[in-house]
């Protein structure tokens, strides 16, 4: 079992990319290994019982070169600095890639949500966002859902930061709001509406070969959140067959396909997709190993390892959850054959209909459900060819170095096309103060 550095990954993420740059002014990518910025905070709340308990919560800016930072709020309670730094990183990447004028930033509180009642959420939520109330803005700082946050907690994120700043409009301060509160449309099914969006985009480009379609396709899902949930469920309206799914407790397997109405009932009531009928149950861990067309990693970071990475089936990784596959382990795979697309391609979704929210909110309108996919679709395919060409240009560039050729793959050229938009934004506007 290999050890996750994530301050080496950012640096062995940005190398990758570097190498394969020209022209490249020495110490300029140090801007983007390192945070601009780290806010931690330890406050206190009163529990419902009486008790005074004190939570840890972070919030990391990685970069405001393109305009202000953004990035989800995460209640975990093994949540860590070096994952929040880490994730703000692959934010800024992600916004780049699909062109987005936002940086890179994560935030959250060190908590155990299944734990907790709804009020103590609340007190949480809003003592966190006092705490952040001078460090987030409109146009400085813009929070979001993530895991374990949803849109009831980002309308007491808002409704906090109003009463500290009142007589403002104050509703761009976060995205993944309630519709009624200024929420888009579209905004809580975006990340795997963007995945869907970006795999058929990617299977039109012929990238596996004898994968034509997503009709028919063999699909197995790692992680049934509220990502998971949705992509089996669009995914099976495209014609997928969804062959296995797992959450937090274990998962399941059906060759026949399993019917995502009927899972998601199943756990409604059981909480959990272990047990439903006429299915088999498996391991997260065997979930991995299915033999399918298409595997979607969409729990937590380092799923696929070197120390089952040589045992992965699929014909494509999709990354719908952040860094699933380790640096070590997609060398593996790529030696294996096994494309992997990227998760700063894949679950950018999320953030792009964030982005349609903040621009809403400031031009006082409300987009209708049609119209926000219809835009995503447009950014996701955009991106999607960006990668595929890039990828094409630099293995043709590379033909003389076999070296630099063994090095190439989709992550690779996600990186590039992310970084040469930050980098020509550095050396635009350049360094300041110069004098």
């Amino acid at each position: 079992m290999e050890e996750i550095n994530q301050y080496q990954n950012i640096k062995d993420r940005l190398k990758c990319a570097t190498d394969h740059i020209e022209l490249l002014q020495p110490g300029l990518v140090d801007l983007l290994a390192a945070p601009k910025r780290s806010i931690v905070v330890n406050f206190p709340v009163e529990m419902d019982d009486g008790t005074v308990r004190v939570f840890q919560g972070f919030r990391v800016i990685h970069n405001r070169v393109n305009g202000p930072s953004k990035g989800g709020l995460r209640y975990h309670p093994e949540l860590s600095y070096e994952e929040i730094a880490f994730i703000a990183a692959l934010m800024t990447w992600k916004c780049a890639l699909l062109n987005i004028p936002f940086g890179g930033a994560k935030g959250g509180v060190c908590c155990d949500t299944k734990s907790l009642s709804w009020a103590e959420l609340r007190r949480i939520t809003r003592h966190f966002i006092t705490e952040l109330a001078d460090d987030i803005g409109p146009h400085t700082d813009i929070p979001a859902p993530d895991l374990y946050t949803d849109e009831q907690t980002m309308a007491w994120v808002y409704e906090t930061y109003d009463m500290l700043h009142p007589d403002r409009d104050n509703r761009p301060v976060v995205t993944g709001k309630p519709v009624h509160l200024g929420g888009s449309e579209g905004r809580d099914t975006a990340t795997s509406q963007g995945c869907l969006f970006a795999v058929q985009r990617f299977i039109h480009h012929e990238a596996i070969p004898g994968l034509t379609t997503l009709k028919g396709s063999r699909v197995a899902i790692q992680g049934y959140g509220n990502v998971g949930a949705n992509i089996a469920r669009l995914f099976h309206e495209a014609g997928a067959n969804i062959i296995a799914i797992s959450d937090s407790q274990g998962g399941i397997y059906c060759e026949a396909g399993l019917m995502p109405d009927e899972v998601d009932a199943y756990k409604q009531e059981h909480g959990t997709v272990v047990g439903l009928a006429e299915t088999m149950t498996i391991s997260n861990d065997d979930l991995l190993l299915i033999d399918c067309d298409i595997l979607v990693p969409a729990a937590t970071m380092s799923q696929i390892r070197i120390d089952n990475a040589d045992k992965i089936k699929a014909r494509l990784i999709v990354e719908a959850g952040n860094a699933p596959v380790t640096l070590e382990a997609n060398e593996i795979l790529k030696q294996k054959g096994i494309s992997v697309l990227p998760d700063i391609l894949v679950n950018a979704g999320g953030v792009m209909v964030s982005y349609f929210e903040w621009v809403q909110n400031n031009e006082n309108e409300h987009w209708p459900l049609e119209l926000v996919n219809q835009k995503l679709e447009k950014r996701m395919n955009y991106a999607v060819d960006a990668v595929v060409a890039k990828k094409r240009d630099l293995e043709q560039t590379a033909d003389a170095d076999a070296g630099r050729a063994a090095n190439i793959d989709y992550h690779t050229a996600a990186m590039v096309v992310a970084l040469e938009c930050l980098l020509l934004t550095l050396t635009t506007r350049g360094i300041w103060p110069q004098e």
